[in-house]
């Protein structure tokens, strides 16, 4: 029952973290963008421009590898409690 208690509380509390990792990471490549569109266009009237370039900015960084390695936040501590749960357990 402790272990069911483990893995349930534990996806909940990795699941919050994954949320909030995820969003803080979308929200500094959504602000990197906005840096990169004004520096090179400091004029800064083409707002329906701005908003284009930032939002294929965002499909591409949901493109990369860097939101998909964000799912490590689930596979390290499994891995882990798993390897500790394998080493007290072997005789």
């Amino acid at each position: 029952m402790g272990l069911i208690r483990l893995v349930v509380f534990g996806f909940l509390l990795l699941s919050v973290i994954y949320l909030c990792v995820s969003w803080y990471s979308r929200s500094v490549r959504r602000e990197k963008l906005e840096k990169q569109w004004d520096a090179e266009n400091p004029d800064g009237h083409d707002m329906v421009g701005r908003q284009t370039y930032i939002t294929q900015g965002m499909i591409d960084y949901n493109d990369s590898i860097r939101p998909k390695l964000l799912l490590l936040i689930y596979v390290v501590p499994a891995l882990a409690v798993g390897v500790i749960l394998y080493m007290t357990n072997a005789n």
